[in-house]
């Protein structure tokens, strides 16, 4: 679907009074048949970047307003998770670390899974929670989760200051496999798309959907390498294990700030073999279910 705005033109002058001056030039919209459910108009999309922005800047707001600490709760949330996880984990269980302070070992996990967590939640309920313009105006609807998923990264941005301190205090040297932290990153976003597209039109019209997403993220908090490192599992279920996309991008977070060993090869191509499935099957399902969301929501 493809739009020409209307423009309004307004000349006043003596000569041309404001009745006849005023010309109206109709909206035209134009609607095509759909070039197949994988097909997505990068054009339009670039065309509503400006309505992404909005939408993104409208969530951080309403995130952080009339709060008494404002963003601080970006470093306050993973550092007390942090330190939870360090009293349960590091000493009463005794979970190893490979080797590293287990704070910084539970950090480095914790700041890609809070992104994650975070991103799927939100754009699960994107749809629902924006029904009003839904209903009501023409947009690419894929904006909506979208923005759920891009608005995170600024908490995450903020919060990697916070694990940077840490690794300065901890006497971890910072090496050039920083430099492949994007790559993890982009991961986990493209991870937090699929589920994200898939959960958000799912919840349009099955409800519970809403409901199950904070319970199916704490199930996948323990079956991710958060507070324990993957060579606790054992090796023949390496493979099975790196099904969770989160496997891969845990583990390249810590190969890439905490100087370890490279990541299990196992572990990290189920990882990014199920990322791709994920982008794939969440696309698919999002344009299948698309024109129906006017009507059901």
């Amino acid at each position: 679907m493809q739009s020409n705005i209307g423009t309004l033109v307004t000349n006043l002058s003596p000569e041309n009074p404001p009745s006849a001056a005023m010309t109206v030039t109709k909206k035209k919209v134009i609607i095509e048949k759909r070039r197949g459910l994988l097909f997505m108009d990068w054009a339009e999309l670039w065309e509503y970047r400006e309505l992404l922005y909005a939408l993104v800047i409208r969530e951080l707001k309403i995130r952080y307003k009339q709060t008494a600490i404002g963003v601080s709760w970006v470093v306050l949330q993973p550092l007390i998770t942090m330190m939870i996880f360090t009293a349960i984990f590091g000493y009463l269980a005794k979970i190893p670390s490979d080797g590293v302070w287990y704070p910084v070992f539970a950090l480095t996990a914790l700041l890609p899974w809070t992104y994650f967590s975070q991103a799927v939640s939100r754009s699960g309920t994107a749809l629902v929670g924006n029904a009003n313009l839904v209903s009501k105006i023409y947009f690419p609807r894929i904006l909506l989760p979208l923005s759920m998923i891009v608005a995170p990264l600024v908490d995450l941005a903020l919060s990697l200051v916070l694990l940077f301190g840490m690794l300065f205090y901890a006497g971890i040297p910072l090496t050039w496999k920083v430099g492949t932290l994007p790559v993890f990153l982009v991961i986990a976003m493209c991870a937090s798309i699929g589920i994200g597209l898939f959960v958000s039109a799912a919840n349009v019209k099955y409800r519970d959907v809403g409901h199950a997403i904070p319970f199916l993220i704490q199930i996948w908090m323990f079956v991710s390498p958060v507070a324990y490192p993957v060579s606790l599992v054992p090796e023949r279920w390496r493979f099975l294990y790196g099904l969770n996309p989160m496997a891969g991008v845990i583990e390249g977070f810590r190969w890439a700030l905490l100087g370890q060993t490279a990541p299990d090869t196992l572990v990290m191509t189920a990882s990014f073999a199920v990322f791709l499935l994920l982008m794939v099957a969440g696309l698919i399902y999002f344009r299948q279910m698309e024109r129906q969301f006017a009507d059901v929501i």
